[in-house]
């Protein structure tokens, strides 16, 4: 499970561009796509699964997730280890601080600059992750949409503060009602987001979405994989397994050293992150009736979490919640994409499956497994 800020909002209606028609080739008839796409809400299996690929194919894992690209965020983004890492070439990992954005518009430029050199080596790109605005940008183009505004989202910012995101989320539905029907009212950046594009550009974002949407380079030949739960119940458990294992290993301690910097805020995109966002409100909530210069060390996480239970158990329930309403919009994102290849990720053979359909389409490179 990646607890990752996905910026997805699942598309509104169910026109399709003529560029989402090739999403999925790999027909025998057809000819071998450019890359591969393996995507799947999160705590889908997504990672192993590509592992196991590496002992059968020549590939390059590129991740699609938009949490993974910022250092020091390892835990909670459920990072590939130092040894995965090792064995297998990854991309688009660790690229930069917490204090910067990575857009779609980046992720297309760099996946694609990728998916030719991984070629060029005689390697089978395989593309990762659940972050599907950065999937459905590389496969059908990018929406045309403002960029952002950082003046809009400080003025919008500061209206948050007095009146409540609720509150914000109500105008939004006067404005965008199909948008504000997919949020909920504390989506703080997707509401934001939302309320900053019809600031500048007059017009709904609903209306925008996919109404014309801009290659700057011929559009590529993708097989999809969606690794898609059939018992719902199931991935949740999963995801509250992953996230017990994630503050086992740590996780808090990693949200306290991030706060400690002191150059980074709840704002900002990377902070955003489902699981790091609610840590932050969680240790905001420890360090009250703490003396303002105090900040948290590991020991600290560790004392003040087991004198307030309640407090660490909210902070739970919430994180476990954010990551439930994630991977929905992962699947609904997913539910968009009719021709990919569905696997059921809870099957115990769902890796030879994948590597089927990978063998199947792809004429190079051959399955060097069983």
């Amino acid at each position: 499970m990646s607890l990752m800020a996905s910026q997805d909002l699942p598309p509104g209606g169910d026109a399709r561009s003529p560029a989402d028609r090739r999403l999925s080739p790999g027909s025998p008839d057809s000819p071998p796509p450019d890359a591969v796409m393996l995507l799947g809400p999160t705590a889908s299996g997504k990672s192993a699964i590509a592992m196991s690929l590496a002992e059968r194919f020549e590939i390059e894992i590129i991740s699609v997730d938009s949490a993974l690209v910022y250092r020091g965020m390892d835990i909670g983004t459920a990072k590939p280890s130092v040894t995965e890492l090792a064995a297998v070439p990854h991309h688009l990992i660790d690229l930069i601080d917490p204090t910067e954005s990575y857009s779609a518009a980046s992720f297309v430029r760099d996946a694609r600059r990728l998916i030719g050199e991984i070629r060029g080596r005689g390697r089978l790109p395989l593309l990762v992750g659940g972050t599907m605005l950065y999937a459905r940008a590389l496969a059908t183009g990018l929406d045309d949409l403002p960029g952002a505004d950082p003046a809009m989202r400080a003025a919008l910012d500061e209206e948050a503060a007095q009146l409540g995101w609720p509150a914000m989320h109500a105008r939004l539905a006067t404005i965008d009602p199909q948008t504000a029907a997919r949020l909920e009212p504390g989506d703080s950046q997707r509401i934001q987001r939302a309320l900053e594009i019809h600031a500048l550009s007059g017009r709904p974002m609903s209306e925008l979405i996919g109404a014309r949407r801009t290659h700057s380079d011929a559009p590529l030949a993708l097989l999809t994989i969606a690794l898609e739960p059939a018992d719902r119940a199931v991935l949740h458990a999963r995801i509250a397994a992953r996230f017990s294992a994630m503050l086992a290993a740590g996780f808090l301690d990693e949200v306290a050293a991030l706060r400690a910097r002191g150059d980074l805020q709840t704002g900002m995109p990377s902070m955003r992150c489902v699981g790091y966002r609610q840590a932050w409100h969680y240790l905001d909530e420890l360090e009250h009736g703490i003396d303002q210069g105090t900040r948290h060390t590991a020991s600290h996480v560790t004392k003040l979490g087991n004198l307030r239970p309640a407090h660490r158990q909210v902070f739970i329930d919430e994180s476990l919640a954010a990551t439930r309403q994630l991977a929905k919009r992962q699947l609904t994102w997913l539910r968009s994409m009719p021709q990919r290849r569905v696997i059921d990720c809870l099957a115990p053979d769902a890796p030879d499956q994948v590597a089927a359909i990978i063998a199947l389409a792809c004429a190079v490179p051959k399955p060097v497994g069983p």
